[in-house]
């Protein structure tokens, strides 16, 4: 699947700015009406921690919704590396929405900036391999677009944004369909042309998912002697997914078994936020 490009995510940056300024802002900011309407105001962001930016399309979108007198200069941009203490953007404009946008923006800044730190220090232990890290679905509801575009700031890569752009045959799938065989074969018929992936437990599963033409199949928490044989059998025929028991200790032996794919459910669901701050100057 393509990785999700920034030029297509205006309508949903949009959107998720919309619903987190109605969140937190409400009916007002009584607290920033302690400051005089026409103080006008400045403002620095910084980073307390080492980091890669992702979410300065969020960022402009919250001062632009709020108020489009506000000027954000930036400093980096998505993608690039951050230090501790190193000024991220700039803002100037009334004191007021300075202060009223401050949490929203940074909320946005500091999860997807998060994400795209997670995902970088996956993809840098296997960077002289030719496996490519993805993501899942274990997204913050709402937020699956920004999350998944935070991981490719990090330098990994989109699985399937959800339920209805490939197919991903499980488990459950398989007995209800009456078999692997039975269930590859209804998922071309039902959307020909979208990719079928099915999901293994065991090289004898593995061989009947090929023999039924699946085009990815996830290999299931098999060891690793398992998935280096799956690559044998496969014989690049369709493309192979490591999934489960991955973590920062396990990714590198797993890359080395010659799978394509490994996806990693931490890049988006265990993330620990980076730590900024808004220094204000009147």
């Amino acid at each position: 699947m393509p990785n999700l490009r920034l030029a297509d995510l205006t309508a949903e940056i949009e959107a998720n700015v919309r619903r987190a300024l109605l969140e937190d802002v409400g009916s007002g900011d009584i607290t920033a009406q302690l400051i005089p309407a026409e103080r006008l105001a400045k403002a620095t962001i910084i980073t307390r921690d080492e980091c890669v930016i992702a979410g300065s399309a969020w960022v402009d979108a919250v001062f632009r919704q709020l108020d489009p007198r506000v000027a954000v200069h930036w400093q980096v941009k998505d993608g690039e590396r951050a230090q501790p203490n190193q000024p991220l953007f700039h803002l100037e404009g009334p004191a007021r929405s300075l202060l009223t946008g401050e949490r929203s923006a940074l909320n946005f800044l500091q999860l997807l900036s998060g994400v795209a730190t997670r995902a970088q220090f996956f993809a840098d232990k296997v960077a002289d391999t030719q496996v490519k890290l993805l993501d899942t679905r274990k997204t913050l509801p709402g937020l699956r677009l920004a999350q998944k575009y935070a991981v490719t700031c990090g330098g990994c890569h989109n699985h399937r944004i959800g339920l209805f752009d490939a197919f991903l045959i499980k488990e459950n799938h398989i007995a209800a369909s009456g078999g692997i065989a039975q269930a590859i074969s209804a998922a071309h018929k039902i959307a020909p042309g979208k990719p079928v992936e099915v999901e293994v437990e065991s090289l004898q599963e593995l061989k009947q998912a090929l023999d039924a033409g699946a085009d990815i199949v996830m290999l299931d928490e098999l060891s690793l002697d398992d998935m280096r044989e799956a690559v044998r059998l496969n014989a690049g025929k369709a493309k192979l997914e490591a999934s489960g028991g991955v973590n920062e200790d396990t990714l590198r032996v797993i890359a080395e078994t010659g799978v394509d794919y490994i996806s990693i459910g931490a890049m988006t669901k265990d993330v620990k936020a980076v730590d900024l701050s808004m220094r204000l100057s009147l």
